[in-house]
Protein backbone atom coordinates (compact mmCIF):
# COMPACT_ATOMS: atom_id res chain seq x y z
CA UNK A 1 0.00 0.00 0.00
CA UNK A 2 1.16 3.42 -0.71
CA UNK A 3 1.38 5.81 1.77
CA UNK A 4 2.62 9.77 1.98
CA UNK A 5 5.51 10.67 4.03
CA UNK A 6 6.74 13.56 5.33
CA UNK A 7 10.01 14.61 4.95
CA UNK A 8 10.64 18.56 6.26
CA UNK A 9 8.16 20.39 4.69
CA UNK A 10 7.45 18.87 1.60
CA UNK A 11 5.64 15.53 1.01
CA UNK A 12 6.44 12.58 -1.18
CA UNK A 13 4.43 9.84 -2.46
CA UNK A 14 5.10 6.90 -2.28
CA UNK A 15 3.89 4.57 -5.56
CA UNK A 16 3.55 1.16 -5.83
CA UNK A 17 5.25 0.35 -9.87
CA UNK A 18 3.37 -0.90 -12.57
CA UNK A 19 0.30 -1.54 -9.85
CA UNK A 20 -0.43 2.00 -9.23
CA UNK A 21 -0.09 3.66 -12.41
CA UNK A 22 -3.17 5.54 -12.54
CA UNK A 23 -2.13 7.11 -9.49
CA UNK A 24 1.38 8.18 -10.63
CA UNK A 25 -0.18 9.92 -13.22
CA UNK A 26 -2.79 11.84 -10.73
CA UNK A 27 0.28 12.73 -8.69
CA UNK A 28 2.35 13.72 -11.92
CA UNK A 29 -0.51 16.23 -12.94
CA UNK A 30 -0.74 17.71 -9.19
CA UNK A 31 2.50 18.30 -9.17
CA UNK A 32 3.12 15.78 -6.21
CA UNK A 33 6.59 14.61 -6.04
CA UNK A 34 6.42 10.68 -6.03
CA UNK A 35 8.84 7.57 -5.52
CA UNK A 36 8.22 4.64 -7.60
CA UNK A 37 8.40 1.50 -5.76
CA UNK A 38 9.32 -0.52 -8.74
CA UNK A 39 8.52 -4.94 -8.27
CA UNK A 40 11.51 -7.23 -8.64
CA UNK A 41 10.96 -8.39 -11.88
CA UNK A 42 9.53 -5.56 -13.84
CA UNK A 43 11.73 -3.17 -16.00
CA UNK A 44 12.73 0.32 -14.84
CA UNK A 45 10.14 2.88 -15.69
CA UNK A 46 10.45 6.18 -17.74
CA UNK A 47 10.94 8.96 -15.81
CA UNK A 48 8.37 11.51 -16.34
CA UNK A 49 9.69 14.61 -14.71
CA UNK A 50 11.87 16.09 -11.85
CA UNK A 51 9.26 15.45 -8.73
CA UNK A 52 10.14 11.68 -9.75
CA UNK A 53 12.50 8.59 -9.19
CA UNK A 54 12.43 4.98 -8.42
CA UNK A 55 13.75 2.56 -6.40
CA UNK A 56 13.79 -1.40 -6.94
CA UNK A 57 12.29 -3.63 -4.46
CA UNK A 58 13.42 -4.81 -1.88
CA UNK A 59 15.22 -1.30 -1.48
CA UNK A 60 17.65 -0.41 1.77
CA UNK A 61 15.94 2.12 3.97
CA UNK A 62 18.68 4.10 4.22
CA UNK A 63 18.72 4.75 -0.41
CA UNK A 64 15.18 4.97 0.27
CA UNK A 65 15.55 8.31 2.71
CA UNK A 66 17.79 9.19 0.46
CA UNK A 67 15.60 9.44 -2.42
CA UNK A 68 13.16 11.04 -0.51
CA UNK A 69 15.05 14.26 0.56
CA UNK A 70 16.37 14.56 -2.96
CA UNK A 71 12.80 14.68 -4.12
CA UNK A 72 11.75 16.84 -1.15
CA UNK A 73 14.12 19.33 -2.45
CA UNK A 74 13.92 18.97 -5.62
CA UNK A 75 10.01 20.14 -4.99
CA UNK A 76 11.35 23.26 -2.43
CA UNK A 77 13.76 24.34 -5.40
CA UNK A 78 11.22 23.65 -8.15
CA UNK A 79 8.77 26.61 -6.11
CA UNK A 80 11.02 29.50 -6.53
CA UNK A 81 10.09 31.59 -9.30
CA UNK A 82 12.30 34.60 -9.77
CA UNK A 83 11.21 38.56 -9.25
CA UNK A 84 11.58 41.72 -10.72
CA UNK A 85 11.61 44.48 -8.32
CA UNK A 86 10.64 48.10 -8.90
CA UNK A 87 14.22 49.32 -9.01
CA UNK A 88 15.12 46.88 -11.69
CA UNK A 89 16.71 43.75 -9.83
CA UNK A 90 15.76 40.44 -10.70
CA UNK A 91 16.33 38.47 -7.32
CA UNK A 92 15.78 34.52 -7.63
CA UNK A 93 16.64 32.25 -4.65
CA UNK A 94 19.11 34.91 -2.74
CA UNK A 95 20.98 36.09 -5.42
CA UNK A 96 20.13 39.25 -7.54
CA UNK A 97 21.19 40.99 -10.54
CA UNK A 98 20.86 44.86 -11.67
CA UNK A 99 18.48 44.87 -15.12
CA UNK A 100 18.48 47.62 -18.10
CA UNK A 101 15.21 49.54 -18.56
CA UNK A 102 14.62 47.06 -21.46
CA UNK A 103 16.22 44.18 -19.49
CA UNK A 104 13.70 45.03 -17.02
CA UNK A 105 11.03 45.02 -19.08
CA UNK A 106 11.46 41.53 -20.66
CA UNK A 107 12.07 40.06 -17.47
CA UNK A 108 8.71 41.35 -15.94
CA UNK A 109 6.68 39.41 -18.80
CA UNK A 110 9.35 36.17 -18.34
CA UNK A 111 8.65 36.37 -15.20
CA UNK A 112 5.19 36.47 -14.88
CA UNK A 113 4.96 33.07 -16.91
CA UNK A 114 7.77 31.53 -15.52
CA UNK A 115 8.48 27.92 -17.37
CA UNK A 116 5.96 28.98 -20.28
CA UNK A 117 6.40 30.60 -23.58
CA UNK A 118 5.87 34.08 -24.44
CA UNK A 119 5.52 35.43 -27.64
CA UNK A 120 8.21 37.66 -29.56
CA UNK A 121 5.32 39.74 -30.48
CA UNK A 122 4.43 40.43 -26.31
CA UNK A 123 8.00 40.64 -25.66
CA UNK A 124 8.09 43.32 -28.06
CA UNK A 125 5.35 45.44 -26.83
CA UNK A 126 6.30 45.41 -23.40
CA UNK A 127 9.84 46.34 -24.10
CA UNK A 128 8.88 48.95 -26.70
CA UNK A 129 5.81 49.84 -25.64
CA UNK A 130 5.81 52.78 -28.06
CA UNK A 131 6.54 51.04 -31.16
CA UNK A 132 8.14 47.72 -31.90
CA UNK A 133 11.73 47.01 -32.49
CA UNK A 134 13.45 45.36 -35.53
CA UNK A 135 13.77 41.65 -35.06
CA UNK A 136 17.39 41.72 -34.62
CA UNK A 137 16.91 44.43 -31.77
CA UNK A 138 14.70 42.27 -29.52
CA UNK A 139 17.27 39.16 -30.47
CA UNK A 140 19.97 41.67 -29.38
CA UNK A 141 18.32 42.36 -25.69
CA UNK A 142 17.41 38.72 -25.46
CA UNK A 143 20.87 37.89 -25.91
CA UNK A 144 22.69 40.44 -22.99
CA UNK A 145 19.50 39.25 -21.22
CA UNK A 146 20.93 35.62 -21.18
CA UNK A 147 24.10 36.57 -20.41
CA UNK A 148 22.96 38.83 -17.49
CA UNK A 149 21.00 36.26 -15.59
CA UNK A 150 23.03 33.41 -16.32
CA UNK A 151 24.68 33.92 -12.53
CA UNK A 152 20.80 33.48 -11.17
CA UNK A 153 21.31 29.47 -12.55
CA UNK A 154 18.18 30.83 -15.24
CA UNK A 155 18.15 30.54 -19.01
CA UNK A 156 15.95 31.92 -21.64
CA UNK A 157 15.40 29.39 -24.34
CA UNK A 158 14.10 29.65 -27.75
CA UNK A 159 11.21 27.83 -28.89
CA UNK A 160 11.60 27.85 -32.72
CA UNK A 161 8.11 30.06 -34.16
CA UNK A 162 6.78 30.33 -31.09
CA UNK A 163 8.81 32.73 -28.59
CA UNK A 164 10.89 32.65 -25.46
CA UNK A 165 11.03 30.22 -21.89
CA UNK A 166 12.42 31.97 -19.21
CA UNK A 167 13.65 28.43 -16.78
CA UNK A 168 15.81 27.25 -14.12
CA UNK A 169 18.78 25.47 -14.79
CA UNK A 170 18.40 23.14 -12.68
CA UNK A 171 15.25 22.11 -14.81
CA UNK A 172 17.02 22.41 -17.97
CA UNK A 173 19.75 19.99 -16.62
CA UNK A 174 16.55 17.31 -16.37
CA UNK A 175 15.53 17.60 -20.08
Amino acid sequence: MASVTSVGMDQVSLVRWPTEGDRREFLRASGTPRLLLVEPDVGAPAILDPLEDWVRLPADEAEVGARLATLAARAGTDQAVPEVDADGLLRYRDRWVALSPVEQALAVVLTERFGAVVGRDTLSRRAWPDGSPTRNALDVHILRFRRRIAPLALEVRTVRARGYLLQSLEVAAFD
